[in-house]
């Protein structure tokens, strides 16, 4: 399975580590992996065929800005360890580029589409309570500039390739 992802600043990154450790028989993500889905691309397509769709679909999208705002949690995850903690994510051009490819890539049902909730996840099951706590704590927002997509290769745990913004 292809997605097209979000890279994340240092900072979010860390903040998502730090607070992985408050949830105990969490599965916390490893340094690297704390990314942004912008959209699931699906496992029928070549790297090279992708970015090649991905630069014609997005073709002039400047880059934008993203903002982790939160904590929140999804108590039934769609697939994987339940419940799923994550920090959110606020950017109107985010969830407009996302509608972009939406248009191009069949939506995950579910996930995707009006369903779409922009996030980072921190940690998936573990504690529920802990899990509920976290949510409720407050955080200092943290914006960054979005310069960058990459391609992640889920299978392998990876990026496949990466298209600078603007395209």
């Amino acid at each position: 399975m292809y997605s097209l992802n979000v890279p994340v600043p240092s900072s979010v990154a860390r903040l998502a580590s730090e607070l992985a450790r408050e949830v105990p028989r969490a599965q916390e993500r490893t340094r690297g992996e704390h990314t942004l889905v912008l959209k699931r691309l699906g496992q029928d397509r070549s790297v090279p065929r992708l970015q090649a769709q991905i630069r014609e679909y997005l073709a002039g999208q400047p880059p934008f800005e993203a903002q982790v705002t939160g904590i929140d949690y999804f108590a039934n995850a769609t697939n994987g360890p339940s419940p799923v903690v994550y920090l959110t994510v606020e950017s109107p051009e985010l969830r407009r580029v996302h509608a972009k490819l939406v248009a191009k890539f069949s939506p995950v049902e579910g996930m995707e589409g009006d369903d779409y909730s922009p996030h980072v996840t921190i940690a998936r099951g573990g504690d529920r309570a802990t899990t509920t706590g976290l949510a409720e704590r407050s955080i200092e927002p943290i914006t960054w500039t979005v310069s960058r997509l990459t391609v992640r290769d889920a299978r392998r745990g990876e990026p496949a390739s990466s298209v600078s913004l603007p395209i």
